[in-house]
């Protein structure tokens, strides 16, 4: 009899909580309307649902101080925060400035910082320490008079591990510098920081919280002026036209709400089962390297690396049984560029793999994939 393989990869995505379908379902069929017009009074009412989304979030997220702007997701939050401000800063000063991110950044990040660095700013790319953190030193170390933008994010996709970004933002302040974090792995994993403290700009994504796909938000100050990316519309005060798709914003603003109400019982939950896993795999396979820091980490990711196998003949024999990731969801299998900058080799990058468990995941899973995984180790390791 065929079994499914057990599902380990909810870093990649979440599935739609069954609330948050149930809140989207009117606005699929019977209030279906236009939000972004207001020419009669089905579009008024559904613009009034769009802002009242939008006051609910800011609630949910204690935020006194920002605006949210509804995009596709965090890949476009982040295109539209970084490219944005910079060409703003070019287009107010006529001059391109000097940016500082770091090396194991989201793809969604550090493609749209290095596409800035061939229009002609400079760029800084920081080496994490060998835990994943950003060392203050080095930071301290990159800084120059003409830095204007600094993008580090909150928690890693891949490796889990939580920056310490309250000094990063109070240097960023005191010296003028506008400062953006990708914290789409957050919201119901982690204490939620002051967010109006925390970064001028803030991007998160819908999916990540089992809420539904194609829905993000960007979160910034409200004094920053941000050049549009695509024209052809007022819409999100003039920062992204197109019509917002309102199911999707309402089923986003109640994943909000679920996460922040159940963020200390997910994270104890998620931490227990991470913890159990690492604990089983470590007594059955004493070569397990866990990546990045255990005691600053979300509490659903492991990152690990067989040291003494073949990477490709892991995944190939995991892939029937588990499903995990070998890095970013978007890295298309490549190997993983966070774990290279960690000091990984190659063959140790292509040995690792990310397990990360969700609101769905039971002991039993927990318990069969310590068996699964130990039995392929077993047979593919280096004797």
């Amino acid at each position: 009899m065929l079994t499914s393989p057990i599902l380990l990869d909810y870093q990649s995505s979440t599935p739609c909580l069954d609330e948050v379908v149930e809140s989207m379902n009117p606005f699929w069929t019977k209030n279906f309307a236009n939000p972004s017009s207001k020419s009669n009074l089905a579009n008024i009412n559904a613009s009034a649902v769009l802002e009242v989304s939008r006051e609910r979030i800011k609630e949910y997220l204690n935020l006194k101080k920002k605006k949210i702007i509804f995009t596709s997701g965090a890949t476009e939050s982040n295109n539209l925060a970084l490219i944005g401000y910079a060409r703003n800063f070019f287009k107010n000063n006529g001059k391109y400035g000097h940016i500082i991110t770091l090396k194991t950044e989201h793809q969604a990040v550090l493609e749209p910082l290095r596409k800035l660095q061939k229009e002609g700013y400079s760029l800084t790319e920081i080496e994490p320490e060998e835990d994943g953190l950003i060392s203050q030193k080095k930071f301290l170390d990159a800084l120059k008079p003409e830095t204007f933008l600094v993008s580090i994010m909150l928690a890693n996709n891949e490796i889990g591990v939580i920056q310490p970004l309250e000094w990063i933002a109070s240097i960023c302040k005191s010296k003028g510098i506008i400062f953006h974090s990708d914290a789409a792995q957050c919201i119901g994993f982690m204490p939620m920081p002051d967010l109006d403290l925390l970064a001028n700009m803030i991007t998160f994504s819908s999916h990540k919280i089992y809420g539904p796909k194609g829905v993000g938000l960007l979160i910034i100050d409200e004094g920053i002026e941000i050049e549009p990316l695509s024209l052809g519309g007022g819409q999100e005060f003039g920062l992204r036209p197109g019509t917002i798709p309102l199911p999707l914003v309402v089923g986003f603003t109640k994943a909000i709400e679920i996460a922040i109400n159940n963020n200390s019982q997910n994270a104890e939950q998620l931490s227990f089962y991470r913890d159990n896993l690492l604990k089983g795999l470590q007594e059955n396979i004493p070569s397990i390297v866990v990546n990045g820091s255990m005691d600053k980490r979300l509490p659903h990711n492991l990152n690990i690396t067989f040291l003494d196998v073949n990477g490709s003949l892991l995944h190939k024999r995991l892939k029937s049984k588990i499903i995990c990731s070998s890095g970013s969801a978007c890295s298309n299998g490549k190997p993983s560029h966070v774990l290279l900058a960690l000091g990984k080799s190659l063959r140790e990058a292509e040995a690792s793999i990310r397990l990360s468990i969700g609101l769905m995941t039971s002991s039993d899973d927990i318990e069969k994939t310590i068996i699964e995984i130990s039995k392929i180790i077993e047979i593919i390791k280096y004797k």
